[in-house]
C-alpha cells in the first residue's frame, strides 16, 4: 500500500462546466509537492461531469458524485471526507491556483508548525477581467495565535482569510473541528477556519496564490440578503462558546462592520450585474 500524499486538493463542483477545466489544470500543473486531487460533482445540470472525465486518466485524480441537496456544505464535506493527505486545500470549481502555491503553503506549515495558512488573491469577474489585485490578509501579515487571527476577522466584520483556494490547513485539525460548518452557510469558510484556528497558529502566505472568480450566479450571491444576520449569528456563537476569544465589545464592533460589509458587497454585485449585461 502506498503512503498517503502530503496534500489533498479537493474540488466541490457544481455547474462549473465553463470554468472547471482551467481550475483543474491550474491544480495539476503544480510542482514541488506530492498531492492528490479529489473532485465531486454535485448533480450539476450542465456539462461539469463530462469535463471532469477528461482528467480521469491522471493517477492523482479521483472523481466522485454527490447527490442533489444539502447546499454547499454537503459537497464541501463530501470531497473533504475522501481526502487522505496531511494537509488539505479546497478549491471551488471556478477558481484558479497560481504556480507554486501548493508547495509554498505546505512548506510554510511544515516549517512553522502552524495549523492554517492563507494567501492573497486576485479577484476577477466571470469573463476573467481583474477587479481587485492582491486582495486579503488585512492585519494578518505576521504569524499569530489562531485565536487572535479569528478575533481580528470578527472585529473586521469580514473574512480576512479569503476563499478556500487561498487557504491550506492541517486535515486532522479540520476533522477535529467537525469539518465544514453548515451552521452559517454564507460564512461556511470563515466559521470553519475559526474553529480550526482555535487549535493552533495562523501563518500568512504573503504571495498572491489564487484567483477568485466573482460571478452573479454563485451560491453566496443568492444568500447575500442573509449575510449580515449570519455574520452576527456566528459572532455571538463564537463569543458564547469561547468567551476567552471574543469580548462583548469585539462582537459589537464585528456586528456593526459586518452590516456595512454586507451593504458594500450587495452594491458590488449590483455593479457586476450591470457590467455583465
Amino acid at each position: 500500500m502506498s503512503a498517503p500524499p502530503r496534500l489533498s486538493v479537493v474540488v466541490p463542483a457544481f455547474n462549473n462546466g465553463r470554468t472547471i477545466r482551467e481550475t483543474l489544470e491550474s491544480i495539476l500543473d503544480q510542482e514541488g509537492v506530492d498531492f492528490e486531487l479529489i473532485i465531486a460533482d454535485h448533480a450539476s445540470p450542465d456539462d461539469t461531469r463530462e469535463v471532469m472525465e477528461e482528467f480521469a486518466g491522471d493517477a492523482r485524480v479521483t472523481l466522485l458524485d454527490t447527490p442533489a441537496g444539502g447546499g454547499a456544505p454537503r459537497n464541501w464535506n463530501r470531497v473533504t471526507e475522501a481526502a487522505t493527505g496531511e494537509y488539505v486545500k479546497l478549491v471551488c470549481g471556478d477558481d484558479v491556483l497560481r504556480p507554486d502555491v501548493l508547495a509554498r503553503q505546505v512548506h510554510l506549515l511544515t516549517e512553522s508548525g502552524g495549523i492554517l495558512t492563507a494567501c492573497r488573491r486576485d479577484i476577477i469577474d466571470s469573463d476573467g477581467r481583474t477587479l481587485m489585485k492582491g486582495w486579503g490578509l488585512r492585519g494578518l501579515d505576521s504569524r499569530m495565535s489562531g485565536r487572535q487571527a479569528a478575533r481580528l476577522a470578527v472585529r473586521a466584520g469580514s473574512n480576512l482569510f479569503g476563499e478556500p483556494a487561498s487557504v491550506t490547513m492541517r486535515r486532522d485539525a479540520l476533522v477535529d473541528a467537525g469539518g465544514w460548518s453548515p451552521d452559517f452557510p454564507y460564512l461556511i469558510d470563515q466559521a470553519t477556519y475559526s474553529r480550526v484556528l482555535l487549535r493552533g497558529d495562523f501563518v500568512p502566505d504573503l504571495e498572491v496564490g489564487a484567483t477568485f472568480r466573482m460571478s452573479t450566479g454563485q451560491w453566496s450571491v443568492a444568500l447575500s440578503n442573509d449575510q449580515a444576520s449570519q455574520a452576527r449569528g456566528f459572532h455571538h456563537w463564537l463569543r458564547s462558546a469561547h468567551p476567552d476569544v471574543l469580548s462583548a465589545g469585539d462582537v459589537r464592533i464585528g456586528d456593526a462592520r459586518a452590516t456595512l460589509m454586507a451593504h458594500a458587497r450587495r452594491a458590488s454585485y449590483w455593479v457586476l450585474k450591470r457590467r455583465m449585461r
